[in-house]
């Protein structure tokens, strides 16, 4: 199993379905004959899209929640604005959609959400990132007798250069309105763009931590939300976990001082729901220090291990098969492929509302060219002091 390469697959033949042969009578003589003719190709009526943060387990073993859906571009939608319309981050919709231009998709054309995810290898308490898949899963206490639920969003994480730390770690303070302490380093790196930056910078717009901080006991590390909310579900950040704006302000008063907090890095995913078992495969991290195949066996040895199973030669096979791919798109090991995966998807209406505040989309091609050229938007390797009175860091 080598590193991905991605392959892609088409969509379009999934808005059709052959509906069998329509029976038609016609007279001939004294007799009825009876003509097949092939019924019309009939488009699937797309339904309400699901929730796609909460979802409640049914069982304590289950590990895959949500199902994959499919919705049609309209006017001048870009796959950045179905993400965060349905949940989603930048890199997994564009992932799950290779030969879709992300900026000119098409009036019309088909679009895959990856809205079915596998839930990460780590106890199931508190809030647990995995960087790999670029997705936030928080686990809150339920009382005795209540089914489990899980809630998930989309996460940016540190760039190249700017890891993210994995490990466990808690949330030691939080605070609504900070303020920014711009590190040194993040003064003298825009100082050298051209673009410099005050010392502090106040609560606002401007501020690139958005509205909410949860500051974890990790110095410099916070998880927070975003005043540029397109880089989410990207590698643009110091190391810090932002989210969008709305996600964070459901998360903050959910979250205790103290609550656990679990960083994972887990590209490979393999887990169980109703009797199938699922794969869930995303592009490792360019400078993991962990190569993809170690990856890919330890996922597999820690599933099996858990489960008390010994995977066939077969089903290996077919998960490296769809490791290349890297798709994010979780896949039934013993009966489907990536594409049977889009086979699966339910349509569903586009949500996506026109925001008249939001940058053209020249401006947010400008500022995603710039992410991608490593030099990103002002960023919170945090010293930073929220409002409330946090200390620096």
């Amino acid at each position: 199993m080598r590193a991905s390469t991605k392959t892609s697959f088409a969509l379009l033949p999934l808005f059709t379905l052959a509906a069998g042969c329509e029976l038609l009578q016609l007279p001939s003589g004294d007799e009825t004959a009876v003509v097949e003719q092939p019924a019309a190709e009939v488009e699937p009526v797309a339904t309400e899209p699901q929730h796609n943060h909460r979802f409640e387990l049914e069982y304590a073993e289950q590990s895959v929640v949500g199902e994959p859906q499919i919705v049609r571009i309209e006017g001048d939608n870009t796959l950045s604005d179905l993400a965060r319309a349905y949940g989603l981050g930048y890199d997994e919709i564009v992932a799950a959609n290779p030969d879709v231009d992300p900026w000119l998709p098409g009036e019309g054309t088909p679009v895959l959400l990856p809205s079915q995810y596998v839930l990460p290898a780590a106890e199931r308490r508190g809030i647990v990132l995995n960087i790999a898949s670029k997705r936030l899963f928080y686990f809150p206490e339920v009382e005795p007798g209540e089914a489990e639920v899980v809630y998930t969003f989309p996460i940016g994480i540190g760039r190249v250069g700017w890891e993210t730390p994995t490990g466990t770690t808690q949330v030691i303070d939080k605070a609504r309105d900070p303020n920014w302490y711009v590190p040194w380093s993040v003064r003298k790196e825009h100082a050298e763009m051209g673009n410099p930056l005050p010392a502090v910078v106040p609560p606002g717009p401007d501020n690139p931590l958005g509205a909410y901080v949860l500051k974890l006991d990790m110095p410099g590390y916070l998880i927070h939300g975003t005043n540029q909310p397109y880089g989410v579900g990207m590698r643009v950040s110091h190391g810090c976990v932002r989210l969008y704006p709305e996600n964070i302000e459901f998360l903050y008063p959910e979250i205790d001082r103290g609550e656990t907090v679990a960083i994972v890095n887990q590209p490979y995913l393999l887990g169980e729901r109703n009797g199938a078992l699922y794969f869930e495969a995303h592009e490792p991290l360019e400078d993991d220090a962990i190569d993809a195949d170690t990856r890919f066996e330890d996922a597999v040895a820690t599933f099996a291990e858990e489960h008390r199973i010994a995977l066939p030669d077969r089903a290996r096979r077919h998960m490296a098969a769809v490791a290349e791919r890297s798709a994010g798109a979780p896949v039934e090991v013993y009966a489907y492929d990536v594409a049977d995966y889009l086979n699966r998807a339910t349509p569903v209406i586009n949500v996506v509302t026109a925001d008249p505040g939001a940058p053209t989309l020249e401006e947010v091609r400008a500022m995603m060219d710039e992410v991608l050229a490593d030099n990103s938007v002002p960023d919170e390797q945090q010293e930073t002091t929220p409002a409330t009175g946090l200390e620096s860091h």
